[in-house]
């Protein structure tokens, strides 16, 4: 399992990212879907709402991510009318790990290689951040994470110099924005955009949509 986590950096080809805030958290992630070297997609949306207050972010394969986000979804939504009760952002993180977790335990031929990032809000105002690796192990984030997608080293190396504690949301989307480009102009499997995600007391917000446009100029 280690040396398939290993490689699975390498096949992501993807860039995802949170940072925790003093007043919130910030998610992010680039729009290039890619099928080795081929670039599938280049409108791909990477962070996506699980419900009305927590935020998935997938690295992997598109299809492991896709299905990782109903199943984690509809099981909230059952759990909340069994219980009459809005679930935690840990209990949301803890029951997508759980899916992840058994699925490559199954006997099968493909199984789930997904590692992502749950954020939300929950019913106090608090947020928090998860980080879930490809094996469904689970850990909750004080700081920033990249995961395992294929710009991580990038977006690591950028977030180690500038992020400090206590930063503001408006502060961590700044710095969300320049840790993304750091990733696209260096990773191949990265690129075409930048979608930055903002979770606060308030609720989830996207704060900034960016397309990268590559132009031809005459020297």
């Amino acid at each position: 399992m280690e040396n398939e986590l290993k490689d699975s950096i390498l096949k992501t080809g993807t860039t995802i990212l949170g940072i925790v805030c003093k007043d919130g958290i910030v998610m992010a992630a680039d729009k290039q879907s890619t099928a080795g070297t081929v670039v599938m997609d280049k409108d791909s949306e990477k962070v996506v709402k699980i419900n009305d207050y927590s935020l998935f972010a997938g690295t992997g394969m598109v299809a492991d991510i896709q299905k990782s986000i109903k199943i984690t979804a509809a099981e909230l939504r059952l759990k909340e009318l069994r219980s009459k009760t809005r679930p935690s952002v840990k209990e949301v993180a803890n029951l997508a790990a759980n899916i992840i977790y058994n699925s490559i335990r199954q006997m099968s031929m493909l199984q789930f290689m997904v590692g992502s990032l749950i954020g939300g809000v929950n019913e106090d105002g608090s947020t928090e951040l998860y980080s879930i690796d490809p094996a469904g192990g689970i850990k909750k984030i004080k700081d920033y994470d990249a995961n395992f997608g294929s710009g991580m080293p990038y977006v690591l190396g950028f977030l180690e110099r500038n992020w400090k504690k206590d930063l503001s949301v408006e502060k961590c989307i700044e710095i969300a924005k320049e840790a993304l480009k750091s990733s696209t102009q260096r990773d191949i499997g990265s690129g075409y955009g930048i979608d930055v995600f903002a979770i606060t007391k308030d609720g989830i917000k996207k704060v900034v949509q960016q397309e990268i446009i590559p132009e031809y100029k005459d020297k």
